[in-house]
């Protein structure tokens, strides 16, 4: 496996997440009443899918085939989290905030550590600080 190869794979992991992202925002804007949290989620949402054309467009760049889908075990804990997801407004707020903590920044920033060139450091940076901008918005509707 050569070294863009590598890049492709851990691209299109950050990729898969980013669609598992999209998906989970569309469950929490189902669940969501109140039209001015509906419109932040789906701002957040549009931010995510920017962020998932970026790392597709470079991973074309790099000879290789983006993924399309958040994957076989992303989209069972994406159907898990339909089912179990709380309609109490808070409860959304809080499962998201957990999601983009641990998934969109703690996880992403470990994928990212490894054999990444200049160029896909930079996309793969772009797409984790959106997600802890994001992180940042939700703790503030808790407190």
């Amino acid at each position: 496996m050569n070294n863009d190869e590598i890049v492709v794979e851990e691209l299109n992991t950050l990729l898969r997440g980013t669609y598992l992202g999209i998906h989970s925002f569309e469950h929490h804007i189902q669940k969501l009443e109140d039209p001015q949290l509906k419109q932040l989620f789906q701002s957040m949402q549009q931010e995510a899918k920017l962020n998932a054309q970026k790392l597709a467009e470079r991973i074309q760049n790099l000879n290789g085939v983006p993924a399309d889908s958040e994957g076989v075990s992303g989209r069972m804990h994406s159907f898990m989290h339909k089912v179990m997801l709380s309609g109490e407004t808070k409860e959304i707020i809080k499962d998201a905030l957990k999601g983009m903590d641990r998934y969109g920044v703690e996880y992403s920033e470990e994928l990212v550590k490894g054999d990444l060139d200049p160029v896909s450091k930079n996309i793969a940076k772009e797409v984790i600080d959106t997600n802890r901008r994001h992180a940042d918005a939700l703790r503030k509707l808790l407190h």
